[in-house]
């Protein structure tokens, strides 16, 4: 049957297909709307399927947050280049299953339902592929929850002004012992500490976070370069000094606040409890930078 341009245009606005892909499967389902949808995701699932041995090390990392900023989850979806990533299509995506990941873990993302399309996450990447035509892929996820406090976010390189989208993303869960704070000066101020995180990159939260292999790694390290050098008599002493450097480089807390370089985090963290009659805790933090483990 002859395909009318009008049709093509219902298909293409109902899917953002290309022309021809819209042409094609109107033709292969003799005009049946519904019915060239399903075609054209099938087609989209093969095209996942052909494109998934292609290297996908770019994309975008995604913060979502709650209006009461008491829950908020971070994704990393990849695509091939940083084209694909400025694309309002891709980004629109990425922002939704970021939306999904506040409530799902994240092995359980691409068999959720996406919006209410009546498909699934994974679907709806498989078409996505199609359209845009690059490999693109669900790398990882996760999400946090405070009961008292604020959750701060931050992202670096945001590819929209203002946006939660960029290449590095960060989530600082801020704990109060009372619901009794300022949530405008909470939120402005585990922003700060997101921003920290994205410069500072940590390792952990606290000293007792460190395991006892790390720490028995980083001895161990100081205490062979000591005796290569000759100081074997001090090698203890060195390792120590090693560790306690080790600390101060990879332990949030421990680390020089990014803004002045000189006081720990902890103390600015005490000094902002001090100043506003609050009681705040650093209970958790996620850091993902695009094409990072």
């Amino acid at each position: 049957m002859a395909i009318s341009s009008d049709l093509i245009k219902q298909l293409r606005q109902k899917t953002s297909a290309g022309f021809t892909a819209c042409k094609e499967a109107l033709v292969e389902t003799n005009g049946d709307i519904k019915a060239a949808e399903d075609y054209l995701r099938k087609k989209g699932l093969m095209d996942a399927v052909k494109k998934s041995s292609r290297t996908a090390a770019d994309g975008l990392v995604s913060c979502y947050v709650s209006d009461d900023l008491k829950r908020a989850s971070i994704v990393e979806v990849n695509s091939e280049t940083d084209f694909v990533a400025k694309n309002e299509k891709f980004q629109s995506f990425v922002n939704d299953v970021t939306a999904i990941a506040l409530n799902v873990d994240q092995d359980e993302i691409l068999d959720t339902p996406f919006k209410d399309s009546g498909h699934t996450v994974k679907d709806e990447l498989s078409f996505l592929i199609s359209v845009i035509g690059e490999n693109l892929q669900f790398k990882r996820s996760q999400h946090l929850s405070v009961k008292n406090g604020v959750i701060g976010t931050y992202t670096h390189n945001a590819v929209v002004p203002g946006s939660r989208m960029g290449k590095i993303g960060v989530l600082v869960c801020l704990e109060n012992d009372s619901s009794n704070y300022d949530v405008e000066l909470a939120k402005n101020f585990g922003k700060k500490l997101a921003m920290h995180v994205a410069a500072s990159s940590p390792r952990f939260l606290r000293i007792d976070d460190v395991t006892a292999d790390v720490i028995e790694t980083e001895k161990s390290i100081a205490r062979e370069q000591a005796i290569a050098v000759g100081k074997a008599d001090v090698a203890d002493k060195i390792a120590m000094g090693r560790v306690k450097r080790f600390y101060e480089e990879t332990v949030m807390l421990e680390q020089l606040y990014f803004e002045d370089n000189k006081s720990t985090v902890s103390q600015v963290l005490a000094k902002f409890n001090q100043d506003n009659n609050t009681n705040f805790k650093i209970t958790a933090f996620v850091r993902y930078m695009l094409g990072a483990e």
